[in-house]
């Protein structure tokens, strides 16, 4: 089985770019790069306080759309994939991305999950039920408790070059194979999520920035409908 076939099963590393994305040998994703810390916190919060937070704003959230940078580091053959595009999510359990790099789609329509890979005219795709999609990003989609799937710890922002907000580290309560850790970087004003950082047990990290992020603007239903062209060969594990 490929390795996309493998990242559908294991869920949200299905987010992982296709093959037709060149690996870069660079180091692996600093926590730091790329990271715009937002004003300084007004107040010191517990680690489920900063859960709370970040919850609260995202239960009252019907839909999400942002500009997304994507690093995928192989631990193994210490080498990156770097992507970016557009996502959107809305509740409850939808989500889009569109990679602009090589026109490859992860589309859900609540039910189920479709990965289209362009260049190999592949889809796969399986029920949401089945996927095992994690509770990583699953609060974004209107589904999962950050307080109920993970244990919970506040590291400090300026270790890892976030000063000004706010940086939690969760642990899953209920094994997964997609990841061992879950790091989000917290805007301290707005208790948004900046920047999710996935690690699994392989030590591969996939990182994921939102960038211009808008909520709560009407998206069409057809954002989260995908036909593959004429001659894509459908995949169901």
């Amino acid at each position: 089985m490929q390795r996309s076939a493998l990242c559908l099963l294991s869920a949200l590393s299905v987010l992982v770019p296709a093959s037709g994305v060149a690996l870069a040998q660079t180091a692996p994703p600093s926590p730091t790069e790329g990271a715009k810390a937002p004003a300084a916190p007004s107040g010191d919060l517990s680690a489920g306080e900063l859960a709370d937070r970040v919850q609260a704003f995202y239960d009252k959230t019907k839909t999400f759309k942002a500009t997304f940078k994507q690093r995928y580091w192989i631990d193994a053959y210490r080498k990156s994939v770097d992507s970016n595009g557009q996502v959107v999510f809305a509740k409850p359990g939808k989500m889009s991305w569109r990679y602009e790099s090589n026109g490859n789609r992860v589309v859900s329509d609540g039910k189920i999950i479709k990965v289209y890979e362009k260049e190999d005219k592949q889809m796969y795709e399986q029920s949401m039920e089945k996927s095992q999609y994690p509770a990583a990003l699953a609060f974004l989609l209107g589904g999962g408790k950050l307080r109920k799937e993970f244990h919970l710890q506040k590291l400090d922002p300026k270790s890892v070059g976030y000063e000004g907000g706010y940086v939690l580290l969760g642990l899953p309560k209920e094994p997964t194979p997609a990841y061992q850790k879950m790091i989000l970087y917290v805007d301290s004003r707005t208790f948004q999520v900046r920047r999710v950082l996935l690690i699994d047990a392989q030590r591969n990290r996939n990182r994921f920035d939102f960038l211009q992020p808008v909520v709560n603007e009407k998206v069409p239903p057809s954002e989260f409908e995908f036909r593959p062209p004429p001659g894509t060969q459908i995949i169901r594990p």
